[in-house]
C-alpha cells in the first residue's frame, strides 16, 4: 500500500517555522547567557564569632527575637561547603531557620592546607567542634546546646554526642551515615574495596579534584551528559540558568580533605563498621551510641544514592534515647536542602521538632561558672595537634579558646 505524500510546499512551510522558532531561541539563548546573572550563593548576613585555624564559626543574624531559648550549631561535612544550605534566597535552609526564630551558628571548615594533614577524626571532633560548642554555651549561658550534623559532618555529630552528651540538648542527624555495612548503593561498595592508606600516603590530604571525580562517576550518564544536555535546553530561561551556575559553584566549591581523617574514616567506618557498633574510639574513649539518650530527629533521603536509607535508618535503633523520630523524605541527597518540596517540609519541621523540646534545663548554670570538669592532657590527640595546656585556676570552659567577634563578613 502507498503511503500517502505529503506536499512539499506544508514540507517547506514547516521547516521555515522551525527555523524561524530556532532562530527566536538562540536570540533569546544569547540574550540571557550576555546579561548580568544573579549567582550569588550564601548571601544570607552573618558575623564570624569564632577562630581556630582554619576553622570559623558563623553567627547569622536574626531580624527579630529568637523564638527558642536554645541556639542551634549546624556542622556541615569536610567534603564540599556549608553554602550548600544558603544556595538562593527562595530555597535556603538558613533563611527558613532565620524565619522560624531559631538562633543559628554554622561551622564553616575552611579549606585544609598541608600542615592540616595529620588531623584526625579526634581533632575535629573533640577539638575544633568541641571548643564551637563551648564557645556558644559560654556566649548564651547555657550547659546544653542544640546540634544538627549533615551527611559526615552527621557522623561527627553522633560521635559528639557520645562523648559529651551533656553539652547537646537536641540531636539532629540528616542523610547521616553510620551503619555503613550495606552493598546498597554503589559508594559503599568503592569504599569498602577502597586502598585509603596508599592514597593518603600518596597525596597526604585528599584532592578535592579526585574526590568530584569520584563523585561524578557514581552517575556519570546523569552528571556528566543528562545534566547538560539539561541546561541546554533550558538554557534560554533565565532563572533556571542562575540556579544551574549556583549549583555548579557549590559542586566545583570543594576544599581537601584531611588526609588522616579521611584514613580513619574509611577504614574505621566503611570498612570496619565501628560506629554504629560502638566500638569506635576518640581521645581514648570509646564512642557508646547508648551514651546518646537526648531527643534525636534522623532526616534520610528516599532516591539518596550517596548515603541510602540502609546506611542511615539503623541509628534510632541504637541509641539510648527513648525519643527518637526517623523521617524518610521523597527526595535525594542534596535535594533534601534545595527541592522546592523540602523547602515546605524540612526546616518547618526542625523548627516545630525543636520547639516542643525547648524547655529550659533544669540547672541552668550560673555566669562565670565552669560548666564542665576540666581534666587537661587525658584525651589522646591527633598527630596535628598538642594536648590543651592546664588552664588558670578560675574556672572556665574545657579547651575554651576564646577570640574576639569579626564584623559581619557576609553583608
Amino acid at each position: 500500500m502507498d503511503q500517502p505524500k505529503i506536499p512539499l510546499d506544508l514540507i517547506l512551510a514547516s521547516l521555515a517555522e522551525d527555523t524561524e522558532k530556532a532562530q527566536a531561541r538562540v536570540t533569546k539563548v544569547s540574550e540571557v547567557l550576555l546579561s548580568e546573572l544573579s549567582t550569588e550563593i550564601a548571601s544570607t548576613p552573618y558575623d564570624v564569632v569564632y577562630e581556630e585555624d582554619r576553622v570559623r564559626l558563623k553567627h547569622y543574624r536574626l531580624e527579630g527575637e529568637a523564638k527558642l531559648k536554645t541556639p542551634l550549631l549546624v556542622v556541615y561535612a569536610l567534603i564540599n561547603r556549608e553554602t550548600m544550605l544558603d544556595l538562593q534566597p527562595d530555597r535556603s535552609v538558613v533563611k527558613n531557620f532565620l524565619r522560624d526564630g531559631i538562633d543559628l551558628y554554622m561551622v564553616d571548615w575552611g579549606y585544609p592546607s598541608r600542615k592540616d594533614r595529620f588531623l584526625t577524626i579526634d581533632d575535629h571532633v573533640n577539638g575544633y567542634l568541641d571548643h564551637a560548642v563551648d564557645f556558644i554555651r559560654r556566649k548564651h549561658n547555657l550547659p546544653r546546646i542544640n546540634l544538627m550534623g549533615i551527611c559526615m559532618g552527621g557522623s561527627f555529630c553522633v560521635m559528639y554526642a557520645a562523648l559529651h552528651a551533656e553539652k547537646v540538648k537536641n540531636l539532629i542527624t540528616t542523610v547521616t551515615p553510620t551503619h555503613f555495612d550495606t552493598d546498597t548503593g554503589l559508594l559503599h561498595i568503592w569504599m569498602k574495596a577502597l586502598d585509603a592508606d596508599r592514597i593518603v600516603d600518596t597525596f597526604g590530604n585528599i584532592p578535592a579534584d579526585l574526590m568530584n571525580l569520584g563523585f561524578l562517576l557514581l552517575n556519570p550518564a546523569r552528571l556528566m551528559i543528562d545534566k547538560y544536555i539539561g541546561f541546554l535546553e533550558n538554557a534560554d530561561n533565565k532563572p533556571f540558568v542562575e540556579n544551574f551556575v549556583r549549583m555548579e559553584k557549590w559542586i566545583f566549591d570543594s576544599p581537601d580533605v584531611p588526609g588522616e581523617t579521611f584514613r580513619q574514616f574509611i577504614n574505621d567506618c566503611y570498612k570496619k563498621n565501628l560506629l554504629i557498633q560502638s566500638k569506635m574510639k576518640l581521645g581514648g574513649k570509646r564512642v557508646d551510641l547508648k551514651k546518646i539518650t537526648m531527643p534525636l530527629l534522623n532526616f534520610y533521603g528516599m532516591y539518596d544514592h550517596l548515603v541510602p536509607p540502609a546506611a542511615c535508618e539503623q541509628l534510632t535503633r541504637h541509641v539510648g534515647s527513648r525519643d527518637t523520630e526517623d523521617v524518610n523524605l521523597d527526595t535525594g541527597h542534596i535535594g533534601i536542602y534545595v527541592s522546592s518540596k523540602s523547602q515546605r517540609e524540612f526546616a518547618p519541621k526542625i523548627a516545630r521538632w525543636l520547639m516542643e523540646r525547648d524547655e529550659p534545663d533544669a540547672r541552668p548554670a550560673s555566669k562565670g561558672a565552669a560548666i564542665v570538669k576540666f581534666t587537661p592532657g587525658k584525651a589522646a590527640r591527633g598527630k596535628g595537634r598538642p594536648a590543651p595546656a592546664r588552664p588558670p585556676k578560675k574556672k572556665r570552659l574545657q579547651g575554651e579558646r576564646l577570640r574576639p567577634a569579626k564584623r559581619a563578613v557576609n553583608k
